[in-house]
C-alpha cells in the first residue's frame, strides 16, 4: 500500500499547483494578483474631513503601503503601479453614543472615512472607487487627545484590512 501513497501525494501537490496557477499569484495571506501584475502604488491620501488631524494622512498611506509589502510579492514604486490607489480622508469626525438616563454620553464614537481609488491595469472589472468608514468607542470620561493615537491605529488597520479585501482578495 505504500507505494502508492507517495504517487497519490505528488499528484495531489501537481494539482493544488495547478489551480492555484489558474487564478493568478496566491498567496497564503488570500490574495489573488494577477500574475502579470508586478508592482504597486499608493498615493498619499491628503485630509480633506473638516476636522484634520494632522498625522492621520501620512498614518493611514504608510499602513496601506505596509499591507501589500508585508502580504504581497508587488514591488512597492510611487507612482504608476499595475495596482494602484489614491484617494482622500473625507472624514473624521467624533459624536456621542450610549446616552444615559441622565441624557450624557456614556461613550464617544471616533469615526474616519476614505474614499478610495483603485486601478488594476490588467483587471478593469476590479477597479472601484468607494467610500471606506469605520469607527471606535470610547468612554466619555476620556480626553480625546489621550486615546486618540490608539483609536486611530485601530480604526486605520480596520480600514486598510477592508481596502485589501476588496482590491485582492477575490472568494
Amino acid at each position: 500500500m505504500s507505494i502508492f501513497r507517495k504517487p497519490v501525494r505528488i499528484f495531489v501537490l501537481f494539482a493544488i499547483a495547478a489551480a492555484m496557477q489558474s487564478c493568478g499569484v496566491y498567496t497564503f495571506t488570500g490574495a489573488s494578483i494577477p500574475p502579470e501584475a508586478k508592482t504597486v502604488s499608493v498615493s498619499l491620501f491628503p485630509n480633506k474631513a473638516e476636522i484634520v488631524q494632522p498625522t492621520l494622512s501620512q498614518t493611514f498611506t504608510d499602513a496601506l503601503r505596509d499591507k501589500f509589502a508585508s502580504q504581497t510579492n508587488l514591488a512597492m514604486i510611487p507612482k504608476g503601479g499595475d495596482l494602484h490607489f489614491e484617494g482622500e480622508i473625507t472624514g473624521y469626525t467624533t459624536e456621542p453614543v450610549a446616552i444615559t438616563g441622565q441624557q450624557q454620553a456614556a461613550l464617544i464614537r471616533l469615526k474616519i472615512t476614505v474614499n478610495v481609488r483603485f486601478t488594476n491595469k490588467y483587471s478593469e472589472k476590479d477597479n472601484f472607487e468607494t467610500n471606506f468608514s469605520r469607527y471606535e468607542d470610547y468612554s466619555s470620561s476620556l480626553n480625546l487627545n489621550a486615546v486618540e493615537a490608539d483609536l486611530i491605529a485601530k480604526i486605520t488597520e480596520a480600514l486598510v484590512e477592508d481596502i485589501f479585501n476588496k482590491a485582492v482578495v477575490n472568494w
